[in-house]
């Protein structure tokens, strides 16, 4: 709703490219071929049609079914509708974004199933913090849904018990299910920090683990209390340490922020606050993630600290 405020409803087109994907080809990672397509046939991607299957094509990965949900996302660009009656899937509908209330019980109650209730009452207490902070300046809560959304994102890092939970919720399973039939079996490709060989860069390298891991996974979910503690088997290890880091520096970040907060620096510090967005992915692809993140965070809080 917030794109097409900005961009204009004319220029905005919303589907559920998940679900074509997985209705016509088993799998959501043909999404994007899909929204290409889509975004070709609405004349919105200045290269002919043979020129980007022919990409797909040198590109050697699963050409024929990336080039058909190319195709398939012309025909969703051409008449959406038709393909909704075909292949069976409503219309997803645009809504304005969940309200701050909203927001904050939605991850506290996901902090909650995450680790304990009293884990998610340090979270709600904070983000209190910060509003309490920014509803007198009466231009809106853009720092506190800042801190919402990222303190959130920082505090729900996936280690090894949050990969195993999310593993082995009935949802998971569920989910699977919709998407294939017949004698399949769940492989997982992991990389266990304490366990795991890295290569000449010092990568950790994945390996295959077949279904017998899902019981382990369940053994280990069930531990998600010793997280962070004396007896966390996983809480020495570098990454882990860092994540932990990263919550305890945003809350000094976003505790200095609130000190001097005022309507005329407002949108700077929501701009801090908002930086986590940028810290992604795991291992060695978060490092480099977090290091571009830093470098920002140091130049905004340079101007912070002139402005105040």
């Amino acid at each position: 709703a917030a794109i097409a405020r900005s961009a204009g409803h004319d220029h905005v087109w919303l589907f559920d490219a998940d679900t074509v994907a997985t209705r016509l080809f088993g799998d959501a990672v043909y999404s994007n071929l899909i929204m290409l397509g889509f975004a070709w046939q609405k004349g919105r991607v200045p290269l002919n049609r043979a020129a980007l299957r022919r990409a797909i094509e040198l590109n050697g990965v699963q050409i024929e079914n990336n080039q058909a949900a190319f195709e398939w996302g012309r025909a969703c660009g051409h008449d959406l509708g038709a393909v909704r009656r075909l292949i069976g899937a409503q219309p997803a509908v645009a809504g304005e974004a969940p309200s701050i209330d909203a927001l904050i019980a939605e991850r506290t109650a996901f902090l909650t199933a995450y680790q304990h209730a009293g884990y998610a009452e340090t979270y709600r207490d904070f983000v209190a913090r910060a509003r309490a902070v920014e509803t007198p300046l009466q231009s809106g809560l853009a720092v506190t849904e800042a801190v919402a959304r990222y303190l959130f994102k920082l505090m729900a890092y996936k280690d090894e018990y949050e990969v195993a939970r999310l593993h082995t919720l009935k949802a998971f399973s569920d989910q699977i299910a919709t998407q294939f039939e017949g004698d399949y079996k769940i492989v997982h490709h992991l990389a266990p920090p304490v366990m795991s060989r890295r290569n000449a860069s010092g990568e950790l390298i994945k390996r295959r683990y077949g279904p017998w891991v899902r019981s382990a996974m369940r053994v280990l979910a069930a531990m998600k209390g010793l997280r962070g503690g004396p007896f966390d088997p996983f809480g020495r290890t570098e990454e882990r340490r860092l994540e932990r880091a990263l919550i305890s520096d945003y809350r000094r970040c976003v505790e200095e922020l609130l000190a001097g907060l005022a309507r005329s620096n407002q949108n700077l510090a929501a701009e801090i606050a908002r930086i986590p967005e940028g810290i992604r992915g795991y291992g060695h692809v978060k490092q480099r993630h977090l290091l571009e993140a830093r470098r920002l965070r140091d130049a905004l809080m340079i101007r912070w600290r002139a402005s105040s």
